[in-house]
């Protein structure tokens, strides 16, 4: 059973998760106006009834830009 007192930092928990979902929402959103997705070099085979897509490319592109950004911010 849990107490009481679990109650505010499971509130925080939820919380921090809600505002990470949304920024990796409106990442989503930011990536695929810009046009990442569709770049050179990502494989897209289409047939009658299937659809294979190999974004290679782009996840490289966002591996390095991820890679930076955790560099940058967690610097000690």
């Amino acid at each position: 059973m849990m107490q009481m007192s679990e109650f505010p930092a499971i509130g925080r928990l939820l919380i921090l998760i809600g505002f990470f979902m949304l920024v990796l929402g409106l990442g989503f959103l930011l990536l695929g106006k810009i046009g990442i997705g569709r770049l050179p070099g990502d494989v897209v085979i289409k047939k009658p009834n299937f659809t294979f897509y190999l974004p290679i490319v782009s996840s490289i592109i966002i591996s390095l830009i991820l890679t930076l950004l955790l560099n940058l911010l967690l610097r000690r």
